[in-house]
């Protein structure tokens, strides 16, 4: 699978995730991994960053918000439409380009840093998008991106629930299967039932990588490591949100920082 193949499975996911997402649905993102990963990002006021894989944009209005300078980058039109429409509504100075992250197409040195949230571990050919951030990077700038856990949410991945329907365990298998492309599909899950019987499921191209292949197309890359989380839903916040309630029992999302020196 190459990156139009990928193109095209999120341009036909765009218009649903965002307005299911925008509705609240995304409940992993809002409730945990987004916050998790702000918590944790270095301060980014005054400086010129680029989000990979924005999507409708949410992420880049949040990090604007912490005062940097902000460009998004994605391959679906309709997700970049979205995000342009929400910044002409309610301006943060952001610009949302289309393009693809395997050739990023920005001068060397262009940004103090780049965010990814959750984008890379769709993306076919990571050691070449590596090595693209590394380019773009201003000496001494930092790569920060959240992707599936390579551990804990490998190609094969259950929840093991007691009789009350509670998460105690997770059973995992495949976690040596790097293959390319493998379509998962899914919807989020607090649609309604009936609302849900109506809707396409999501197609989600995976490429996973073992967490020793992240970490070495990182470093291949000329990337320095300086950061992991794994963010863990509160007991306040699994009660509140019970779907998010099984990343206490283990991670399902791994932040990484990685600095060019």
């Amino acid at each position: 699978m190459n990156a139009n193949d990928v193109a095209a499975h999120w341009e036909s996911n765009a218009e649903t995730w965002t307005i299911y997402s925008r509705a609240g649905h995304d409940k992993y993102r809002d409730a945990l991994n987004t916050p998790a990963f702000l918590e944790i990002l270095p301060s980014v006021a005054r400086l010129a960053g680029l989000d990979l894989g924005c999507g409708e944009g949410s992420n880049t209005r949040a990090v604007a918000r912490l005062g940097a300078r902000m460009t998004g980058l994605d391959i679906a039109p309709t997700f970049i439409r979205y995000a342009r429409e929400t910044e002409t509504q309610a301006p943060l100075g952001i610009d949302y380009v289309l393009g693809d992250g395997e050739s990023i197409d920005f001068p060397e040195a262009s940004f103090d840093f780049v965010t990814a949230f959750m984008s890379m571990m769709d993306m076919a050919d990571q050691r070449q998008v590596l090595k693209g951030i590394q380019r773009v990077l201003k000496p001494r700038g930092f790569l920060q991106f959240s992707i599936l856990h390579p551990c804990f949410v490998p190609p094969t991945r259950r929840n093991i629930r007691n009789e009350a329907g509670e998460p105690v365990a997770v059973e995992i298998a495949d976690y040596f299967d790097e293959s390319d492309g493998r379509i998962e599909r899914w919807i989020f899950s607090s649609i309604p039932q009936a609302e849900r019987a109506r809707l396409t499921p999501f197609a989600i191209p995976r490429f996973h990588r073992t967490l020793s292949t992240w970490v070495s197309m990182i470093v291949e890359a000329g990337l320095t490591i300086e950061a992991f989380g794994e963010p863990m839903a509160s007991p306040e916040v699994a009660q509140a949100e019970p779907v998010v309630a099984d990343t206490r029992i283990a991670p399902i999302f791994l932040h990484i920082r990685a600095r060019k020196l």
